[in-house]
């Protein structure tokens, strides 16, 4: 670190406070949620109406997209964006890594079919301009197709039961961990048949499936984030043998 290095009002240098940023975004997804639905507004979270969905298109939030944090950072770029987020369980589905990394260095999430397991999940109420942003940034990478899941039981949390429901489904299936989905700790579930691990466990078994054993935990996620070609030949080992989600879809818009 040299002399001239920046510091911040904690004591930390800039290289430090930017590299805790890294880490945090990539182990801690999919961050911190409300424990009850709640309006999204570019200050901070406000009660939650449910007037505010009319004209609105419900998009399941099966990861981050559930987080104030992460919805800031897709939206906090315009204070006029106001989004209803709605708390809500999937029936015989849970909530399981990808197999791909993000740009910034997490295992993301993906629906599976999984019978007698109930996810909580969130549904975004998303107009027109709010879905055309969340698909730039879904659908960017090619990762996540956005298309329609027929037949399921999305029970709302105020006791309202949907039988379709608008999600990104992942394109490259789900990560095999001993042979099996490996579900996110961090989302609650009732009935849940796989094991389950945070996020920056979950990282830990991908360092060790590609044999990264050269890099320490840290440096191998800095190197995830800061070189593509590297990123993208992780993403393609680890998806070989992935699995896609066991239920039928349609696809309105391809990834």
């Amino acid at each position: 670190m040299s002399d001239t290095a920046s510091t911040s009002s904690d004591g930390a240098s800039g290289d430090e406070a930017a590299l805790a940023h890294l880490l945090h975004r990539a182990r801690n997804y999919p961050y911190a949620a409300p424990e009850h639905s709640y309006l999204y507004a570019e200050d901070g979270i406000r009660a939650f109406d449910a007037a505010a969905r009319d004209g609105r298109t419900p998009v399941l939030a099966i990861g981050s997209n559930r987080a104030p944090e992460r919805l800031k950072q897709k939206f906090g770029h315009a204070a006029h964006h106001v989004i209803p987020v709605q708390r809500a369980r999937l029936h015989h589905f849970d909530v399981v890594y990808s197999a791909h990394i993000t740009s910034y260095g997490a295992a993301p999430a993906m629906l599976q079919a999984s019978p007698g397991t109930a996810a909580e999940i969130w549904v975004t109420w998303l107009d027109d301009e709010q879905l055309a942003i969340m698909h730039e940034t879904e659908r960017g990478a090619a990762n996540y197709h956005y298309a329609e899941l027929p037949g399921v039981k999305l029970q709302m949390e105020d006791g309202r039961v949907e039988r379709s429901a608008y999600a990104y489904v992942s394109t490259r299936g789900h990560y095999l961990h001993q042979g099996k989905p490996l579900a996110l700790a961090d989302v609650p579930a009732t009935g849940r048949r796989f094991a389950a691990a945070r996020t920056g466990d979950a990282l830990e078994h991908v360092r060790a499936r590609v044999g990264a054993s050269a890099l320490d935990p840290d440096s191998f996620v800095v190197k995830l984030v800061q070189d593509a070609a590297y990123r993208r030949g992780v993403t393609e080992r680890i998806a070989e043998d992935a699995v896609p989600l066991q239920h039928p879809y349609r696809i309105i818009e391809e990834g």
